[in-house]
This record gives structure tokens, C-alpha cells and sequence, in this order.
């Protein structure tokens, strides 16, 4: 469906206010500014900007939600006869080699995760998020093979193959900190995937492979 002038204006509105905040922080720090600041700032009440962040960690991670399910989402979209790691590696590394700022890989990251770095409560949010990307893989692994509640294995593999993706963000937002370009970047990080796909025991690599009975 088409979205609505109300739905659209909605999303602008939500867009701009992060965009606010964003700039503020990068600015001053995350500590330093309050919901009070970024609210006069983008011309709204205090209560609009918790009406569409409920928390001021939302403002700087405001795109938290498509990380969350990425990783179901590859593993959902792995071919015939391909697993769930093997999708997940296939799909970073097609990301590195495009040198995608979806995973962080461009100018103005490094200032980005700058933030991040000197706030403790941004720390625990992004670890958080990590979690759930995790919790989020153990169900969608569940569900493809069809594992009962009680079985330990999708959880164990959920482990494994998230490792994959907190490690390249991590090593990635630590290069770029350390003044690494992105194309370069890019490049030691396909060495460090080839690298972790050695570590990944057989189990692990050929878990969840579709069209296997």
C-alpha cells in the first residue's frame, strides 16, 4: 500500500529529529545533551520526541531495528543446499567487498562509533542490540529446522554465527577509529572472514543447510 500523507509526514518528522540529535551528539557527546536540548532544538515538545523515541538511546540508534533481523533475514534468504553460517558468511562478505555503509563501512563512521565509545550507556544499548540479534537468530533457526524448545542447538549455533557479525562491526568500527579508510578497511576485513570461517568447526558450517533432509 501506498503510505499516507499522515504516515509520511510522521516519518519525516521522526527522521528530522534524529537527524537533530544525531548532529548534537557527534557535536557535544551523548552525555552531554538532554532530550530537553534536542527537543528545542528540532522545534518540537519534549513529549513528541519520547512519542517517537520511548528512550534518548533511540535518538543515536535510531536504525537499530533493521540490524536486529539481519541476520534471520539472510539466513531465511540462504539458496538450496546452502547453511545457515554459510549464508551469513556469503552475505558479509559481499557487503565488505561493496564496501556498504550498511555495515559501517564509510567516511564519518569512525565519529559515529566515536560516540558510542565514551558513552556508557551506548555501549550497553549496542550490546543489547547484539542480543537480540542473537535471541532473534535462535527462533528463526528454530524454525527452520524445526528443533523443539527444549533442544539446545539453535541456540548454540545462534552463538556461533552471530559471532561472525559482532565481530566484522567490531573490527571494522575499530580500524575506522584508528584512522583506516574505508576501501582499505574493507580489505582486512575479508582477510579476518577467511580467517573465522577456518575457526567454525564442520558442525557449525553445515547446520541448517536447506533442502538437506
Amino acid at each position: 500500500m501506498a503510505e499516507g500523507l499522515r504516515e509520511r509526514k510522521k516519518r519525516q518528522t521522526r527522521q528530522y529529529i534524529s537527524d537533530v540529535a544525531t548532529g548534537l551528539f557527534l557535536e557535544r557527546g551523548f552525555e552531554a545533551v538532554t532530550v530537553a536540548e534536542v527537543a528545542d532544538a528540532s522545534d518540537v515538545s519534549v513529549n513528541t520526541v519520547y512519542n517517537y523515541f520511548p528512550a534518548k538511546e533511540d535518538l543515536f540508534l535510531d536504525r537499530s531495528k533493521g540490524v536486529v533481523d539481519r541476520l534471520s533475514r539472510w539466513v531465511r534468504g540462504r539458496g538450496e543446499g546452502e547453511s545457515a553460517a554459510r549464508a551469513v558468511l556469503r552475505e558479509l562478505r559481499e557487503e565488505v567487498e561493496s564496501v556498504s555503509p550498511r555495515i559501517g563501512l564509510m567516511d564519518g563512521y569512525a565519529r559515529f562509533m566515536g560516540v558510542i565509545h565514551s558513552s556508557p550507556a551506548l555501549r550497553s544499548r549496542l550490546w543489547a542490540i547484539g542480543q537480540e540479534v542473537q535471541d532473534n537468530l535462535e527462533r528463526t533457526l528454530r524454525e527452520e529446522t524445526g528443533a523443539p524448545d527444549d533442544d539446545p542447538v539453535p541456540s548454540l549455533m545462534a552463538g556461533q554465527v552471530n559471532w561472525l557479525h559482532g565481530t566484522v562491526m567490531a573490527a571494522i568500527g575499530r580500524r575506522l577509529m584508528a584512522g583506516g579508510k574505508p576501501a582499505e578497511v574493507s580489505r582486512d576485513i575479508l582477510v579476518l572472514l577467511d580467517e573465522m570461517e577456518e575457526l567454525l568447526s564442520e558442525k557449525v558450517l553445515n547446520y541448517a543447510v536447506r533442502g538437506a533432509e
